[in-house]
Order: structure tokens, then C-alpha cells, then sequence
């Protein structure tokens, strides 16, 4: 029987018990994230913006979960060196963090305590085998303001450029006034939460889980599919955009505003993961299958 790269499969030599020290390290590594964890709950994932960070804690779990057996069992050789260095500025940015309420700073804290205490327990070998759950813990941290400052404005002219160009295209009484849709009777802005810009962090969250999980060996197929993720969110949401423009037209501003527009922000999600799907699977079909070919990875 030949074993399935990527899958953990069960061994003689696989430590089956947790050892104490990792036992401790989890338990402090608790007493750090579970106020942080209970505090955003209460908070920023009960927005429209961050709603994703339950979903993410969820799966970093079960990324973790599947992983463990080939973290305990690989090669130990603690670099100390360089973790902690590493450990110090992970904790250094957390007690800030902590201190003065800046969220970046105490979930993004999470990506050098988590490297750190592979190198220190571990090393290199460990870090190889988790590299991927430890990168995704980046989807945890919110988008600077900055950020979400300097890409909001162009990206929400974009959007109603291009939903006045297409809905007048097809004979619909529409214009724009800046990001400020004139349909019929009725007047749209297009807010801050319509520039996609949140739907683009939430896809790649999700796009990139996809990948990891088919583990395709394509580098090229790859490649593609991640260059992909922000350009199908952009289009996802136009698509959404439209929706509410129409919904408004024919329906009025009550269904434009109540339950319909939320529908189209999961519609959103909903359309921008099915032409994901679908390059996904016709890239299977035009790269070298053999190449190409899906090693899904499963709990061990």
C-alpha cells in the first residue's frame, strides 16, 4: 500500500499521548488568547467586517488537529537562536496590544508567539510541517484603517462605474454622481461595506484554505488560483451590487435595504466561491492532470 502524500497516516513510531511540555504551552498559550479571543467576540466579529474570526479560530483548530501527530514526530532540533528573539517580539507586540486596546497588534501577536514556540520545542522541522496554519493565523488580524482607507475610495468608484456602465448597457434609466447611484426614483450610495474590500479578506481566507486542503502539485495551477482570489471577489461584488440596484428599481428601497440585502452579501460569497470552484476544476482539466493531480489532505 503506498502512502498519500500529505496525510498523516498512522505508525508505530506516532506518539499517540501529549506531552507535558506541550501540554503547558497550550495552557499558556490559552491564558494569552482566550480573553483576547472573548473580548473580540463581544466585538469586532460581531461586525459585517470581521464576522469571519469565529470561522477562522475554527479552522486553524482543525488544521492544527490534523497536523499534530507529524509535529510531535518530527526531527527535534530546537533552534533557539532565533526563537526567542522571536518569542520576545511576539510577546513584546501582544503586551502592547494588550495594554492599549489595539487589536492588530494582539491577534497579529499570535503569528511570532505560534513560530516561536515551534523553532524552541521543535525547530525548523516542525515549523516546515505547520508553516501553512501558522501563515493563516494572519486572517485573524484586522485590516489597518489605513488600508481600509486608501483602497475603499477607488475601489467603491470602480464598482459604480462599472454598475451604471453594465445596467445602462441593458436599457435600465441609470446614472452616478460620484459613488452615488441614481436608478429610477431612488438614489444609492455605495458604502464603505460595498467596496469589497472586506469580501476580498474573507475569500482569501477561504481560498487559500481551499488549496491547502486539495493540495494540488501544480505550481502553475496554483499560481493562477491565487492570483485569482482578489480579481473573482471584485467581480463577485459587482455581481452583488447590481442585485441591490435591481432589487431597489423593482422591488422599492424597503426590500433594497431589509432582508434581500443582506441575502446578496452571502449571494456574494455564494458566487464568488462557485467561479473559484470552477477554475479550479478547469484548470485540473487544461494543466497536465497527471501534474495536476488533487492529494487532499485528511485528518490523521
Amino acid at each position: 500500500m503506498s502512502a498519500v502524500p500529505g496525510v498523516a497516516l498512522p505508525s508505530a513510531t506516532t506518539t499517540r499521548g501529549v506531552p507535558t511540555v506541550w501540554a503547558i504551552v497550550l495552557a499558556g498559550y490559552a491564558a494569552m488568547y482566550l480573553p483576547t479571543y472573548w473580548w473580540a467576540a463581544n466585538g469586532i466579529w460581531q461586525t459585517e467586517e470581521h464576522g469571519h474570526g469565529p470561522i477562522i479560530v475554527a479552522v486553524l483548530l482543525w488544521m492544527f488537529w490534523t497536523i499534530r501527530h507529524q509535529i510531535v514526530d518530527a526531527p527535534t532540533q530546537p533552534s533557539r537562536a532565533l526563537g526567542w528573539p522571536i518569542f520576545a517580539t511576539g510577546l513584546f507586540i501582544y503586551v502592547v496590544g494588550r495594554a492599549f486596546g489595539i487589536s492588530i497588534l494582539e491577534l497579529g501577536s499570535q503569528l511570532f508567539v505560534a513560530t516561536a514556540v515551534l523553532l524552541l520545542l521543535k525547530g525548523p522541522p516542525a515549523l516546515r510541517v505547520a508553516w501553512f496554519p501558522v501563515l493563516y493565523l494572519i486572517f485573524m488580524v484586522p485590516l489597518p484603517s489605513t488600508l481600509v482607507d486608501a483602497v475603499t475610495g477607488p475601489l467603491k468608484q470602480w464598482i459604480s462605474t462599472i454598475v451604471v456602465e453594465v445596467l445602462h448597457g441593458v436599457g435600465y434609466p441609470i446614472a452616478r454622481s460620484g459613488v452615488t447611484i441614481m436608478i429610477g426614483p431612488y438614489q444609492m450610495l455605495v458604502a464603505d461595506a460595498c467596496s469589497g474590500l472586506h469580501s476580498m479578506f474573507s475569500l482569501s481566507a477561504l481560498g487559500t484554505l481551499f488549496m491547502y486542503v486539495m493540495a494540488r502539485k501544480s505550481k502553475l495551477h496554483n499560481a493562477i488560483m491565487l492570483a485569482a482570489i482578489l480579481p473573482l471577489a471584485f467581480v463577485a461584488n459587482i455581481i452583488r451590487v447590481i442585485i441591490l440596484v435591481l432589487v431597489t428599481y423593482h422591488l422599492g428601497d424597503e426590500a433594497g435595504q431589509g432582508f434581500l440585502h443582506g441575502f446578496a452579501g452571502m449571494a456574494l460569497m455564494m458566487v464568488a466561491l462557485v467561479m473559484f470552484f470552477a477554475l479550479d476544476a478547469l484548470l485540473g482539466r487544461l494543466i497536465n492532470p497527471a501534474v495536476s493531480k488533487v492529494d487532499a489532505r485528511a485528518p490523521s
